[in-house]
């Protein structure tokens, strides 16, 4: 048998009867015990931070299709109105009639464009208003929660 074998089986054969000091397990047992609190509270803000992201894009998701459905209904009214004047125009009897429909319908046109455009800026910034302060509830949130944790 070598030394290197020899010596081995004396540590292997000293160490089977040696007993970890009580105060060495209980503070063992107590690192193991924080560590896990540490990462369940690590991981409960993790959690709560994705759930508050995915909220957060479905509030921006829901607005920019608020958006979308607006600039759609103006779309069609806008088209609509578009058909009217001209039935309208097909309809008139002289050329004054003509003029003074086309006429009438570019400056409504311009009024409605006026007011859609006025109203879609305004939702916009509402919903990026909306859009920010939630980002910044949820970042907030999230730093209290580490700030917590550590």
């Amino acid at each position: 048998m070598n030394d290197f074998t020899r010596q081995t089986q004396e540590f292997f054969s000293a160490a089977k009867d040696a007993r970890i000091p009580e105060q060495v397990q209980a503070i063992a047992e107590d690192s193991v015990s924080k560590a896990r609190e540490t990462y369940d509270r690590f991981s409960t803000a993790a959690k709560d931070s994705a759930k508050v992201l995915e909220d957060v894009v479905s509030a921006a998701q829901a607005g920019a299709k608020t958006i979308g459905d607006r600039v759609l209904r103006n779309t069609e009214a806008n088209a609509e109105a578009a058909f009217e004047a001209a039935q309208a125009i097909a309809r008139a009897k002289t050329l004054p009639e003509v003029i003074r429909l086309q006429s009438s319908f570019v400056q409504q046109q311009f009024a409605t464009a006026g007011a859609q455009s006025k109203e879609l800026f305004e939702l916009s910034a509402k919903v990026a208003q909306q859009t920010f302060e939630n980002l910044n509830s949820a970042a907030t949130k999230t730093f209290e929660q580490i700030k917590k944790s550590s």
